[in-house]
């Protein structure tokens, strides 16, 4: 099993090239970077983890750029977005950054995508009605795609339309970088399960119908739906995100589960500082060897 890293990627904390350089020599496999262009300080929606939003959401550097500056620091460190609020983007825009990172990565993107909790950001951003951004994410997918891989493509969906063109740099990749979905609730499971390349939930947002933690049978649920959907489960690789420490028994279960790859990140966004982020990396140097 594979471990991550999510950095907050505050302006403030450790560099994404430094931190990508000493993920690299601990034996991670792969630096995810979070996004959020801006807070609106007047909003309605609450923060999905309770209390006072941590100070870290407003200070997110952009998580192409510093993917790009970790990149130049290391060798093979998988480059993944956790995640890129892809409805915030212009769509040929984001075709092109994330493709040009994919060329100057030599084809280490993971484009980790989710729609995102904070209903004012997404209305500064665009005027996609946040109860079908669902809907509008499924239709960025696929135009992505096509602007990846067809050499003159065009689209004309209800919210993505742009006629025949040429749109480059292609992706080494083929067929686009992974496109890693990373919503947990039956509808975000339905939506991963039918077009993602793979699937990134936080694992404490994984329950059953009662409310209790259930990990196992939302896997087993997504696989299932997966299957069903004409497709190999065994294509579509899953990352765990694990806020905090999770005792190793905890990370005994999920590479039972046939879990690829467990982010860890910090238990709250707060600001960090080098020197503790560098100490909570070396936490899981031993459990690295040992579930390689």
């Amino acid at each position: 099993m594979k471990f991550g890293y999510l950095t907050i990627n505050h302006a403030g904390g450790i560099r994404p090239d430094v931190l990508a350089t000493a993920l690299e020599d601990r034996g991670y496999d792969s630096i995810w970077v979070p996004e959020h262009s801006h807070i609106p300080v007047d909003r309605i929606s609450l923060y999905p983890g309770g209390g006072d939003l941590p100070d870290g959401y407003w200070n997110m550097m952009d998580p192409f750029v510093s993917l790009m500056a970790a990149a130049g620091a290391t060798t093979n460190l998988t480059l993944a977005t956790g995640i890129c609020l892809l409805l915030e983007h212009d769509l040929l825009d984001l075709a092109c950054t994330t493709a040009t990172l994919d060329v100057l990565s030599e084809g280490r993107l993971l484009l980790g995508i989710g729609v995102g909790w904070n209903a004012e950001e997404l209305a500064n951003h665009s005027d996609i009605p946040f109860r079908l951004r669902y809907q509008a994410m499924e239709e960025r997918v696929a135009a992505l795609k096509i602007a990846w891989t067809e050499d003159e493509p065009e689209f004309d969906g209800r919210w993505d339309r742009f006629t025949k063109s040429w749109v480059y740099p292609k992706p080494v990749q083929q067929g686009g970088p992974p496109v890693a979905l990373g919503n947990a609730g039956p509808i975000g499971i339905r939506h991963a399960a039918k077009y993602a390349d793979h699937w990134c939930p936080i694992d404490a947002s994984l329950h059953d119908e009662s409310g209790r933690p259930d990990v196992a049978g939302r896997i087993a649920d997504f696989r299932r739906q997966v299957s069903e959907g004409g497709r190999n489960p065994e294509d579509v690789p899953i990352s765990l995100f694990s806020w905090g420490r999770p005792p190793r028994r905890r990370l005994d279960e999920y590479r039972e589960l046939g879990v690829e790859r467990v982010v860890v990140g910090p238990s709250t966004f707060d600001t960090n500082t080098p020197d503790q982020t560098l100490s909570f990396l070396d936490h899981f140097v031993d459990d690295i060897a040992d579930l390689d």
